[in-house]
Order: C-alpha cells, then structure tokens, then sequence
C-alpha cells in the first residue's frame, strides 16, 4: 500500500452549480447535501484506507490553497499542489506524475474528481483496490466505467471490447472508442446495446505507464515538466510551476493521453455514482416530498411538482404553482429555471458577469 497515491483535482469552479457555487468558494468545498462535510472532504475520507494520509495530494487552483488547507488541515503544505492558471486536467496531471515521481519512482496512481457521490464507499473502495492491483503489473491506462441505467445525455461513454468473464463483479477489458456527450437517440442506442459504459472520470494507472503516455501523446507538455526534475518537493517548486503552466496548452487527460493511447483499459463497476454536475443531479441524492419536490431550507410549497429547491437559512421561500423548476438562492443572487433547461445555467453564468459584474458569480 505504501507505493498507493492518490490526486484529486480540486480546481474547478462548477459554474453549473451556480449560484451556490462562485468562483471564490466553488462546490467542492460545499456542504451540498447537508452531511456535515464537503464534497471534498467526503473524497479524501473515501481514500483513506486506500493509501497512506501522506500519498494523498489535492490539485487546485492557487486561489484555493487556504481553502483546502481549512478543510484539510491534517494535510502538509507539500501535499497541496497549487496551480498557477486553469488548464484543463493534463497538466493537472503531469505536474503531479513528475512531483510524485521525485518522492517515489513506483508509485501507482489514482486520479480522481473531488466533487463526485458515492453511495457504496465500500464498493468503491474494491473497485479502486482491484485497478490499482492490475496498473501495478500492467503497462496500462486504466479509467472506472460506470454501468447506466438511463440514456443519460449529460455523460460521456466508453465502447468497451465484449470478451472476458461476464459475471466478474469488476470486469477490467480494453477500450474501443470514446464518446462525448451523446443526444438522446444515441444514448437510447449505447443503452441497449450493453457494451458502454458512462465515463466517471476517475483513472488509475503506475507512474511509470503515465509519464511515457505523456512522452507520446504530448511530449511538449512532458519536456515542459521534465524541465524541472529536482525542483519539485523544494522551495523553487511554485516558481518553476508557473513558468510551465505559461507554456502550457489548455487540453483535458481525456483528448490528450486517453483517446490517443493504445494500452488503455476500462473497469465495470457500479457503486452508486454520480458526477453531482448540475442541479438536476443533486436532486437525484435529496429527498423528495409526496409531490416530487426535493427542497433544502425554509421552503413551503403549494401546488408545485418536480422541483429541486435550495434556499439559505435564515430565507422563507414560498412557492406555488411550479412545476419541474429549479429554484435556487444564495447570498446576493437568486435563480429560477427549468430543469430541462439546466444546461444554460453555464451560460447563464456568462450574461451575468458581463451584464452585472464579478460580483455575482
């Protein structure tokens, strides 16, 4: 277990989370769904036990760093890798790959959202226990495939290849395609069809097959943090991470390393996940009333169905006459949409800060 580490990105903004999630206290250090720890500290919890306390590193932004130090106080300062500008998730990764690299040449790696739901922890924690059991005697790229249950249209799937033992509770088989965000018709299709899965998101590989993903797929990103072996883990770290990141180009692990690679691998799992993207998610995870409605606060509802409502504590929010809305107020902001049109809260988001200013998103 001592070779185990784990990464969790903790540096979006979840706009689509707006406006209880704003740019200087984003979801994953909110109390979302009222249990008392954030989505965050929920997600370290999930790793212990998996790997030592101090294999665990969290990725954010540099903005965020007293954030997570507040949250995860048990946590070094060392352990907090802060970037310096938002670049998607390779360099997210590369940096942490070459930093773990100068403290452990065998590591074997767990990536993983800080803003994800799980309901099985302990399902979860086989599956991770079975993947990093295969990356550490195979060159491999490993990511979680989630069996669904739904055409959903707001994941990505994986075409998996149908061969091996269908009844093993955690298959691991190769990946034929990537899909982004299908519509509905092609999700109906991945749906029936049994062999895709939904993309968690969460990938799982030995330091060794990740560095050498890099020097094929994006050997610029690679020299870019080669360039700083024997920087990493002292005082000229932060320096030399924010002249790379400048040099950087914004591509996720997915474009970059997972779609390009040959040696990539998927593990079937179900444990009760959920990305917790949009609102419409969240209502999934909180309770619902005899009429459908899932509300958090001082909420009186008449005549109203199918809605998800959050309201702050010290509000009274009464609503009457709605129907499958999504109603949401926080500090000095209050949204009313429909919950088919979820989608556009991102864009939503974009309107107000040019149209309002900073200062409500």
């Amino acid at each position: 277990m001592s070779n185990n580490y784990c990464i969790i990105m903790a540096g979006g903004i979840g706009s689509r989370f707006w406006p209880m999630s704003r740019n200087n206290y984003p979801k994953q250090f909110l109390d979302i769904l009222g249990t008392g720890k954030s989505l965050l500290q929920q997600t370290y919890d999930r790793f212990i036990g998996i790997c030592p306390k101090e294999n665990i590193f969290i990725v954010t932004n540099e903005a965020y760093v007293e954030h997570v130090q507040s949250q995860l106080p048990e946590l070094s300062r060392n352990q907090i890798l802060a970037e310096p500008q938002r670049r998607n998730t390779a360099p997210c990764v590369a940096y942490a790959a070459f930093k773990i690299q100068s403290i452990n040449p065998k590591a074997n790696m767990v990536v993983a959202p800080s803003d994800h739901v799980i309901k099985d922890e302990e399902g979860f924690r086989e599956a991770i226990t079975k993947a990093l059991n295969f990356t550490e005697k195979n060159d491999s790229l490993l990511t979680l495939g989630i069996q669904p249950n739904r055409p959903d249209t707001g994941y990505g799937y994986i075409q998996f290849n149908d061969d091996g033992d269908t009844t093993e509770k955690f298959k691991i088989s190769r990946v034929k395609t990537f899909t982004e965000k299908p519509n509905v018709e092609m999700a109906k299709f991945f749906l029936k069809s049994g062999d895709f899965l939904w993309n968690a998101g969460i990938f799982v590989w030995n330091l060794k097959s990740i560095l050498h993903a890099f020097q094929q797929n994006l050997p610029e990103m690679y020299s870019i943090f080669e360039e700083g072996k024997g920087l990493f883990n002292t005082k000229e770290e932060d320096e030399f991470v924010r002249k790379a990141y400048t040099q950087c180009t914004n591509i996720s692990i997915d474009y970059g390393i997972m779609e390009k690679a040959k040696n990539v691998f998927v593990l079937s799992a179900e444990f009760g996940w959920s990305d917790l993207g949009t609102w419409r998610s969240l209502y999934e995870h909180v309770p619902h009333d005899e009429n459908s409605n899932a509300s958090v606060g001082n909420v009186m509802m008449e005549n109203s169905s199918g809605c998800i409502i959050n309201i702050s504590k010290d509000k009274l929010a009464v609503i009457q006459g709605l129907h499958d809305y999504i109603v949401v107020q926080s500090e000095n902001v209050l949204l009313i949409c429909r919950k088919d049109d979820e989608q556009l809260v991102r864009n939503l988001v974009n309107d107000v800060r040019l149209k309002k200013g900073e200062k409500f998103v």
